[in-house]
């Protein structure tokens, strides 16, 4: 098994479709602003979060059960940015979508950025042959409210290609994520 660089990721993107809409290089700044980057990097493709936020709430005094979670649970956001309540959590989704290939495991980590403000980015691997675009969890572990941007950069996804292709994949069984659009809450 190896990582993948910079020339895999460009080719894998451009030829295959496996990253919708791609950067085939590192964008640090628009329309003259510095920008938390993204795109292609050496050994990754830093991520971007769209404006569709859900941001957590205890309005309703609900219990968090992953076996029957409740989108009451979240207030819907649309903005270029996000303001997380101190120690709590929001969900978000890439603007990318990606078609992982077969033989193929990604694994994805939070841009530094952001930990050095106590901001956690959380991404389970994404799996052979899975496609969608990628929800992703901030949590805010500060004291303080905490701010995320839409359209910048929040995490590095690694690729790691199988020397020997997987007996079953995402698709083969019917992951219950696969195909996912917009941000996705937790299924049974």
């Amino acid at each position: 098994m190896s990582i993948k660089s910079d020339k895999w990721i460009r080719r894998m993107a451009e030829q295959e479709g496996m990253i919708e809409p791609f950067v085939p290089g590192q964008v640090r700044e628009h329309e003259g602003e510095r920008i938390i980057s993204y795109g292609t990097s050496s050994y990754g493709y830093d991520i971007r979060c769209s404006e569709e936020f859900k941001i957590f709430t205890n309005i309703n005094s609900a219990i968090v059960d992953p076996k029957d979670f409740s989108a009451d649970s979240f207030v819907d956001v649309t903005s270029d940015v996000c303001i997380i309540p101190p120690n709590s959590f929001a969900l978000a989704r890439t603007v990318e979508y990606f078609r992982i290939p077969r033989n193929v495991l990604t694994i994805c980590l939070g841009k530094s950025t952001y930990a050095r403000c106590g901001i956690i980015v959380n991404v389970t691997p994404l799996e052979p042959e899975w496609e969608g675009h990628v929800t992703l969890e901030f949590s805010n572990t500060t004291p303080l409210p905490a701010k995320i941007y839409a359209n910048e950069g929040v995490a590095q996804v690694l690729f790691l290609e199988s020397d020997e292709v997987c007996e079953t994949s995402y698709r083969d069984r019917g992951g219950k994520y696969q195909g996912q659009r917009g941000v996705t809450l937790p299924k049974a």
